[in-house]
């Protein structure tokens, strides 16, 4: 009995030996003793490795045993060292050499007979191959960012300020850290999933963000590629299939590195001002694949946006027979921003490949990232574990700072004296931004809207006060409840009208929720809407334009939403109204230099009729709604945090269908009608090189027109003024808000397209604004009305852009003019 307790010991010791792993760790050098950041570092013959930090040291875990480690950096020659694990930590110093690319100093150079072209010829004509190597894998993604300000303007840097963001006398510190700690999936052509098990991040947002193992799928066997952030278009890869349109090559030299003979293959652009990289390719000879890249940019590029110069160093590594893929990608950027410069880094490092791996049906259902809900709990301990790029000192310290601020910062205490301090009221914030109150324990908030919306005026109700407020109830399970009663008083027309409306999220991963609203209002004929209140009131009082025409509405309606499944949200409601017209009792202006008059609350009135005008355009009555809609979300994709879910852009257009009907007979009901429509739209259409496109198609009819109202009719969305809202790409910039609404047969359509600079950077002096070109059209077509287009173009930078277009109705110019928009609606 004892010899077999004395076994099973042995045994169970044997197996946590194996079990048990060792840290191996160093510094890589050059040979004059200079720290080689970045290496890549990995156990020959498999995918498990690790990357040395900026100062060249390194360090992963190894269980007992022998091992060849392989070194390889890009500029030094290849290293493998044979080590030894045993059952203790191991310290191992390496340094490289610097490679020696052999060429011919004496040959002059010929872009067309140049070896380089020749071997590029080859790289291309194996691209497709090499692209197709594998049908999908599995692998683990660690990556790290920092981001420093190398220097600040000393104007700026007061001891507060140094102090909060723990910079040195010349205004240098780690402004920005982050890591995570992914599972990757991928099948071609282009489905993938992440999971991501830890993430850590302190500091404030950077001016560069990847942070997702998808961010930095950085594939150069693609013909085109785009850097997300940097700007809208994308950039040719030197490997691209029509890579010699763009590109010239030069042999730099050639080398032998572990029985591959590499070949260094510089690369120039044709063009100084392109869509290009310009660096250094690595070619193994023989294969003709990619050895690694060396790719930078700069702001000579077009359009560069946030940072002045971006370098992209990609290592790839053999990891099943003749598959190929990164070990490590690399990207370091510089920037400044009014006299602040900034420079930082992402690094990604892959390991544990496994190729060709089959995946559970459904696996690939649209969610394209999952973060676990302790993904960004995990303590200091663990990150220590697991970390397989060890920080520098600076690193460190910012983290010990931080984590220690962190923790201040979300203490009760602390946290009870921020909300207290948020809660107090400020007359001036009230005035522009409203006033908000929360209670972090209970999760509920309680806000007022400002008060620069609480006022109005408008030609039917005179002046008036709008008063809003909203209670918000959140549950830890992701449910919400609010409630918003509202009351509005014009004293002209001596209307009040009180309303409350109210909503409950009860499925936040799906959509789900149920909303109802009932009360009166003095309400737009336009179902999408004209002007807010807020610009019909400048308007009317500065240029006596009352666009907006209003009639009474006494309603309550209740609906439910909810998606049926990934990409179909089905919503439905009925509404129950009763519905009278008004007419103008105010003609207050502040001033008028052009003697112009108001004009009636009728939009169907003829020209010139005045002001107060009480022709006849419907008469009061009651009518109930029943409407429902299908979306449906092709290839819809989503990310899900632990606080819910939110949607990615999908790649394919997006369809709606919609019924509404009027039902007659119910409570008094008097409409009678059924219409349908079909809305197929799509945004940010990439076009490769020239920007982007965006669409939008509308088609309806009502199908029975027994008896409808003006508000029943179908209204488009419009514009009148020299603002509008380019957010909302269904919209006119010069069709009027009623003139064209319709109880019959409609086709709508709207494109656009954002050129994203291609023009204006070839432009010396445009170059450096980084404005972007924009054209498009709209098109409108009914029965038994003229056809309705517009044609414009515009330019835009940031939340600021301005268009300038024309209008037709038939064959005659109807109006044109400049729109512009600065950000707010």
């Amino acid at each position: 009995m004892r010899i077999y307790l004395l076994l099973l010991m042995l045994c169970a010791n044997a197996m946590l030996a194996d079990a048990q792993q060792f840290m191996l760790s160093g510094r890589i050098t050059g040979n004059k003793g200079e720290p080689v950041g970045f290496t890549s570092v990995y156990i020959r013959n498999s995918t498990y490795g690790t990357t040395a930090n900026e100062l060249g040291q390194y360090q992963f875990k190894l269980s007992p045993g022998n091992y060849n480690i392989v070194y390889r950096f890009v500029g030094y020659r290849e290293k493998v060292v044979a080590v030894a694990i045993s059952n203790q930590d191991e310290r191992l110093n390496v340094q490289l050499d610097e490679e020696v690319f052999s060429r011919d100093d004496t040959a002059t150079y010929n872009r067309k007979t140049d070896r380089g072209m020749a071997i590029m010829r080859e790289v291309m004509a194996n691209r497709e191959r090499h692209m197709n190597e594998f049908k999908s894998y599995t692998c683990q993604v660690y990556i790290k960012g920092v981001q420093r300000l190398t220097k600040a303007p000393k104007s700026l840097m007061s001891s507060p300020v140094i102090k909060q963001l723990d910079l040195d006398s010349l205004g240098r510190g780690i402004l920005y850290q982050s890591e995570s700690l992914s599972e990757f999936n991928l099948q071609r052509p282009n489905k993938f999933k992440e999971i991501t098990i830890a993430a850590k991040s302190t500091g404030g947002s950077p001016a560069f963000n990847y942070n997702k193992a998808s961010d930095l799928q950085l594939n150069i066997y693609q013909n085109i590629f785009y850097i997300e952030g940097l700007r809208s278009r994308g950039f040719v890869s030197p490997v691209a299939d029509n890579a010699f349109k763009y590109y010239r090559f030069r042999l730099a030299g050639t080398t032998v590195s572990n029985n591959r003979t590499i070949h260094k293959i510089a690369i120039l652009p044709k063009s100084k001002r392109s869509s290009t990289f310009r660096g250094f390719l690595y070619i193994v000879d023989g294969d003709w694949r990619v050895y690694s890249a060396d790719l930078y940019l700069t702001e000579e590029n077009d359009n560069i946006n946030l940072i002045d110069t971006l370098s992209i160093s990609q290592q790839y590594i053999p990891v099943k027979d003749s598959v190929w893929l990164p070990a490590s990608i690399q990207y370091d950027y510089k920037g400044s921003v009014l006299g602040f410069k900034f420079a930082g880094y992402y690094v990604g490092i892959y390991n544990n490949y496994k190729i060709d791996q089959t995946f559970p049906d459904g696996f690939f259902n649209g969610e394209v990232l999952k973060v676990d809900t302790a993904a960004n709990t995990k303590p200091s301990s663990y990150w220590n574990a697991i970390r397989p790029v060890p920080l520098t000192p600076q690193e460190m310290r910012d983290y010990r700072k931080k984590d220690s601020l962190f923790a201040l910062q979300h203490s009760d205490p602390y946290l009870d004296s921020v909300q207290l301090e948020n809660n107090k009221f400020s007359l001036p914030s009230y005035t522009i931004f409203g006033y908000e109150a929360k209670n972090r324990r209970t999760k509920e908030s309680f806000y007022i809207a400002p008060l620069y919306q609480s006022i109005y005026y408008n030609t039917v109700e005179g002046w008036g006060i709008d008063a809003q407020v909203k209670y918000t109830k959140k549950f830890d399970d992701l449910r919400s409840f609010s409630i918003s009663p509202e009351f509005k008083y014009g004293f002209s027309s001596k209307l009040a009208s009180p309303m409350i409306h109210s909503e409950y999220l009860f499925d936040q991963w799906h959509r789900g929720r149920v909303f109802t609203n009932f009360g009166a209002d003095v309400m737009d004929l336009s179902n999408v809407g004209t002007r807010s209140l807020w610009f019909n009131t400048l308007s009317s009082l500065l240029f006596e334009n009352n666009y907006v025409k209003y009639y009474r509405n006494q309603y309550g309606n209740v609906g439910y939403e909810r998606e049926l499944a990934n990409g179909i949200l089905w919503s439905s409601s009925v509404e129950y109204s009763n519905r009278r017209q008004l007419y103008n009792t105010s003609y207050q202006h502040i001033f008028n230099p052009k003697n112009k008059e108001y004009t009636s609350n009728n939009p169907l009135a003829p020209p010139g009729t005045p002001a107060d005008d009480r022709s006849f355009l419907f008469p009061e009555h009651q009518a109930f709604t029943f409407k429902t809609s299908l979306e449906f979300t092709f290839g819809q994709r989503y990310i899900t945090r632990p606080d819910g879910r939110t949607f990615v852009p999908s790649r394919y257009p997006k369809v709606v269908l919609n019924y509404r009907k009027g039902i007659n007979g119910v409570f008094g009901s008097d409409v009678n009608y059924d219409f349908v429509s079909i809305n197929i739209s799509q945004d940010h259409i990439p076009i490769g090189l020239t920007g982007y496109s965006s669409f939008r198609i509308s088609a309806g009819d009502f199908l029975n027109r027994r008896n409808l109202y003006f508000m029943d009719y179908n209204h488009f969305s419009g514009n009148q003024g020299l603002t509008f809202d380019p957010t909302d790409l269904a919209s006119f910039h010069f069709l009027p808000f009623y003139q064209f609404s319709s109880n019959d047969a409609f086709l709508e359509a709207h494109y656009q397209h954002n050129f994203a600079g291609a023009f204006f950077s070839r432009i010396p002096f445009m170059r450096k604004l980084k404005l972007e070109e924009i054209i498009g059209a709209n098109f409108l077509t009914e029965k038994n009305n003229m056809n309705y287009s517009e044609f414009y173009v515009g330019i835009q930078r940031l939340f600021f852009r301005v268009d300038y277009g024309v209008s037709f109705t038939g064959d005659k110019k109807y109006i044109q003019g400049f729109r512009i928009f600065y950000g707010i609606r």
